[in-house]
C-alpha cells in the first residue's frame, strides 16, 4: 500500500513540475526566471552524463567542461566561420566530441583513483589553454560574436520564449533517456561495475568498453549542452570552460546525488542560483567556497543533498503513516 502510495506521489510531483516548467516563462507568470532556467536547463545537460559517469560508473571525471566547451566552439565556428547550418554544426560538434571521448577514452580509463582524476584535469586544462590559444578559430581570450540563432524553416529561436522551450525540450529528453539507461540491463551492470568491477568482469561484463560508452555518452551530453549554450547568448569565449566551470559541474552533480538522474535538476539550479551570489559577494572566492560545499555534502550526505531530503521526507511520510495506521 505504502509503496503504491508512493509511486503515486513521486507521479503527481513529475506532472506539477512539468506543469511549472511550461508555465514559467510567460508574462503573467515567472518570466523574469526564464534566462535562470534556460541556464539550468543547460548545467542540467551537462550533469546528467556526470552523474552516469561517476554515480552509476564510479568513474571520477574534473574535465566535464572541455565536452561542453567542444560542443561549444565546434557549433560558433562552424556555423559563424563557415556559414554551416546551425543545427548541423551541432550534430558534427556532437559526433566530433563523441568520437574523441571515444578514441581517448580506452587509454584514459587504464588509469584508476586519484591518477583518473588528475588525467580528466589534465584534459580540461589542456583543451582550455586551446581554447585561448587557437585565436585563429576561436577568437582567443576576446571570444567570439554574431553567432546565429537556431532556426527551423523559418522559424527562429530568436527570443528567450522560444529558447526556453528548445532548451527544455533537450533537457527532458536527455533526463528520459538517461533514466532509461539507468533502469535497463545497461544500468544493472554499470552498477555492477561500481560496486566491483573485478566481480562485473568474471560476470562476463565488458567493464572497459562500458566505462567508455559512458564516458562518450557524458561528452555528448556535454557537447549538445554547449551548442545550445553558444547559440543562445551568440558569444562564445573560453572563461565559461576552465577549471571552475568543471568543479561546479562536479558539485552539481553532487548536490544533486550523483546516482540520481532527476537530482541533477537540483544540483543545477543549487549552483547556478548560489553561483550568481557568490560572484557578487565573494568575487574570485568562488572556487574554495565551492571545494567547501563539495567537503561538507560529501561528509554529511555523502549520496547528494537531493537525495539525502528526499529519504529524509520519505521517513517521514512512512513515520505518519504507520502513526495513523495504528487503532
Amino acid at each position: 500500500m505504502f509503496v503504491r502510495m508512493q509511486s503515486k506521489a513521486g507521479y503527481l510531483i513529475a506532472a506539477a513540475l512539468i506543469v511549472l516548467l511550461l508555465l514559467i516563462p510567460f508574462d503573467w507568470f515567472l518570466v523574469r526566471y526564464t534566462t535562470l532556467m534556460i541556464f539550468i536547463g543547460i548545467n542540467t545537460m551537462v550533469t546528467v552524463g556526470l552523474c552516469l559517469l561517476m554515480g552509476y560508473t564510479g568513474q571520477v571525471s574534473l574535465g566535464q567542461a572541455a565536452f561542453f566547451g567542444m560542443g561549444a566552439y565546434f557549433s560558433a565556428i562552424l556555423s559563424k566561420s563557415y556559414d554551416v547550418n546551425p543545427w548541423l554544426a551541432m550534430l558534427i560538434g556532437a559526433i566530433a566530441t563523441g568520437a574523441f571521448a571515444y578514441v581517448i577514452g580506452y587509454p584514459i580509463f587504464r588509469l584508476r583513483g586519484n591518477y583518473l582524476a588528475m588525467a580528466t584535469l589534465g584534459l580540461g586544462i589542456i583543451m582550455y589553454i586551446l581554447f585561448r590559444q587557437l585565436s585563429q578559430y576561436t577568437g582567443g581570450p576576446d571570444g567570439m560574436a554574431g553567432i546565429p540563432y537556431l532556426c527551423i524553416g523559418g522559424f527562429d529561436f530568436d527570443t528567450k520564449f522560444r529558447r526556453y522551450f528548445l532548451v527544455w525540450f533537450f533537457c527532458l529528453a536527455i533526463l528520459l533517456v538517461s533514466q532509461n539507461i539507468v533502469r535497463s540491463r545497461a544500468g544493472r551492470a554499470l552498477r555492477a561495475i561500481h560496486g566491483s568491477e573485478a566481480a562485473a568482469d568474471s560476470l562476463g561484463i565488458n567493464v572497459a568498453q562500458f566505462k567508455v560508452k559512458i564516458f562518450v555518452l557524458s561528452a555528448v551530453y556535454a557537447s549538445l549542452a554547449g551548442s545550445l549554450f553558444v547559440h543562445h547568448l551568440r558569444f562564445v569565449s573560453p572563461q565559461p570552460f576552465d577549471f571552475i566551470a568543471s568543479v561546479m559541474i562536479v558539485v552539481m552533480a553532487v548536490i544533486g546525488g550523483l546516482a540520481s538522474i532527476w537530482g541533477a535538476i537540483f544540483g543545477a539550479a543549487t549552483v547556478r542560483i548560489l553561483s550568481d551570489e557568490l560572484l557578487l559577494q565573494f568575487g574570485s572566492w568562488d572556487v574554495i567556497i565551492y571545494g567547501l560545499i563539495l567537503m561538507l555534502v560529501m561528509i554529511f550526505m555523502p549520496q547528494g543533498l537531493f537525495v539525502g531530503l528526499k529519504e529524509a521526507y520519505e521517513r517521514l511520510r512512512l513515520k505518519y503513516t504507520q502513526r495513523g495506521a495504528e487503532p
